[in-house]
């Protein structure tokens, strides 16, 4: 299992006993099922930790069969032993138990005293082939639940309805949203992340999401214009061309052993370029993504190395417009993972427009353009 090859590394080059995952994103990435019942906590109600020679499931005793039985798919399919260490639930929670039972040298992936802190994003990247196809799942069928309920707005639905009906599109196809942002024109405007109010829309409205099923998670923006101002497709563009400049930079990077810095650098000449010098200043622009809505996010000078295959979600935004979506980036191209396919029709298919990458960078990629609703 190339998983565990490369905790394998990891044991090898930390001089670990084990490693171990207790948060949710983390035992996902591993297992391929939840240790989610409180979706407020950071740390799920088992982990999972690997020695070298097999993997232990540590859990209370409510949760140890549950956990066994049905949230270790991937383990399961590989027929990687696993053994189940159960404690009283009345006794300690998990960290305490992780701290009570793990021997040092460790680490794990949330805070224990005592032990080490693992950065797990260091073994979550790049992705694997089930990864990408399960990633590939994920975003067409995020796409088209946010298309679809998009194409059914009208100027007066509020912002909050809308949040609702979006919420019951994704979880119909078995998808959660952690992150659900839908604005109308003024409030879209005035802020970066329009958390849903009761506003109504009035001449257009932006609908961002981040989903999330098997610990992957997949980001997308779609916009929507009723009678949209004179600016808006111009702002919209220019948004799409700072993206399409941050995968090209992403890609070189990713090839040459760059950093997120590096790639963020580009993202603020190609801010520049176009007009709207600082305006990466009002947002962040977005970074790795996989086994979080960001493994990590982009700033001037981060020392994050850029590797591929991996999936990213760049967003930049220009005032009242925002370009985003979940790509996956390799040597031989870029694949958009948010993209809903063509459908029974041409008029099932979301409006595109061709944009470049600005400076030196040769390319130019096919992204979602504002779709016009009378």
């Amino acid at each position: 299992m190339e998983k565990l090859e490369r905790l394998d590394a990891t044991l090898e080059a930390k001089d670990l006993a084990s490693v171990w995952f207790a948060h949710p994103n983390s035992f996902a990435w591993l297992s391929g099922g939840s240790s989610v019942v409180d979706r407020e906590g950071d740390v799920g109600v088992g982990a999972l930790g690997y020695d070298g020679d097999e993997v232990t499931l540590l859990a209370n005793t409510i949760e140890i069969d549950r956990l066994y039985e049905e949230e270790l798919p991937d383990l399961e399919a590989t027929g990687v032993s696993v053994t189940r260490e159960a404690f009283p639930w009345y006794e300690r929670s998990l960290v305490e138990a992780l701290a009570d039972r793990v021997e040092e040298p460790a680490a794990v992936d949330v805070d224990v005293p005592g032990l080490e802190r693992l950065d797990p994003a260091t073994v979550r990247q790049p992705l694997t082939a089930t990864d990408r196809e399960r990633y590939r799942d994920l975003g067409r069928e995020t796409a088209a639940a946010v298309e679809a309920v998009c194409r059914e707005l009208q100027p007066g639905d509020t912002e909050d309805e809308v949040t609702a009906a979006l919420t019951v599109s994704l979880a119909a196809r078995n998808i959660e949203a952690p992150v659900v942002l839908v604005g109308g024109s003024e409030r879209a405007q005035k802020y970066r992340h329009y958390t849903p109010k009761s506003v109504e829309f009035g001449d257009y409205a932006l609908v961002s999401v981040t989903t999330q099923r098997h610990g992957l998670h997949a980001s997308c923006t779609r916009a929507v214009a009723f009678d949209p101002p004179e600016w808006l497709e111009e702002r919209h563009r220019h948004a799409a061309r700072v993206e399409t400049t941050a995968l090209a930079a992403t890609q070189d990077a990713a090839a040459a052993g760059g950093t997120a810095g590096d790639v963020f650098a580009e993202i603020q000449a190609a801010y520049d370029a176009l007009g709207h010098a600082g305006e990466w200043e009002r947002h962040h622009q977005g970074g790795a993504a996989g086994f979080a809505g960001r493994e990590w996010i982009a700033t001037l000078g981060h020392e994050a190395p850029v590797i591929a295959p991996m999936a990213f979600a760049w967003n930049p935004t220009v005032q009242g417009a925002k370009s985003e979506d979940t790509v996956l980036v390799s040597d031989d191209g870029f694949e958009t993972l948010t993209d809903a396919g063509t459908g029974t029709s041409t008029d099932d298919d979301w409006p595109t427009i061709e944009v470049e990458a600005v400076g030196e960078y040769d390319l130019e990629l096919e992204r979602p353009a504002v779709l016009g609703l009378e």
